[in-house]
């Protein structure tokens, strides 16, 4: 896989230090009321509905909130596996079993991170997902996201792409974070959804 080239990881990392620092404004209230309208525009997307396994995470400060989306997709029947993080920073991953099967996990030099506590599945247990809900900073008007730059999400996608997989992709951001243009590399995967408090926004999903 190529690296981005200096004046492409610069831009990233100008982008993503003004889009946290938005973010970071946001309070604990603002997290809270904005949860439900997340969940509520979530749950009506059809790749959800008809969705047996959802690969998902599990939101920390002031990201957009997923946990009312976990519960109610698990109160649905369905299976919902979330990410652990390894040290390579590629991703494991758990089963979701209510707020009770979470354990909070400090990562050096990280966020700490709340992740399954129960038997691990292996990184290839992504490829069962039907669905998979991406963290993200900021998609654009192509569907490219901007994640954090730890790459543990672009190891995922392209595990998914080299195994043929091809869940639908969901991104849940705040409206200002839907953009004209982020950077992008050739290798990076466009998302296919993306879910805001206002509503969805959907990028066209080429043809097998």
């Amino acid at each position: 896989m190529s690296h981005p080239g200096p004046e492409a990881e610069s831009d990233k990392r100008v982008l993503r230090r003004d889009f946290l620092a938005v973010r970071n404004r946001y309070t604990a209230d603002d997290v809270r009321e904005s949860e439900a309208a997340f969940a509520a525009r979530a749950l009506e997307l059809p790749e959800l509905a008809h969705a047996r396994t959802v690969a998902a995470y599990v939101s920390v400060g002031s990201e957009p909130g997923t946990r009312a989306l976990l519960d109610a997709l698990r109160a649905r029947g369905v299976r919902v596996l979330l990410p652990a993080l390894l040290a390579d920073n590629d991703l494991d991953w758990g089963a979701y079993d209510g707020e009770d099967s979470l354990v909070r996990v400090q990562h050096r030099g990280k966020m700490a991170l709340l992740e399954p506590a129960g038997e691990r599945l292996g990184p290839d247990a992504v490829l069962t997902a039907d669905a998979v809900l991406l963290p993200g900073l900021a998609v654009d008007a192509r569907g490219m996201r901007l994640g954090r730059g730890g790459g543990s999400y672009d190891r995922v996608l392209a595990r998914l792409e080299r195994a043929g997989a091809d869940p639908a992709l969901v991104v849940l951001l705040y409206d200002s974070e839907v953009v004209d243009r982020v950077p992008g590399e050739p290798h990076d995967r466009p998302v296919h959804t993306v879910v805001t408090p206002s509503g969805v926004r959907r990028f066209h999903r080429p043809s097998p």
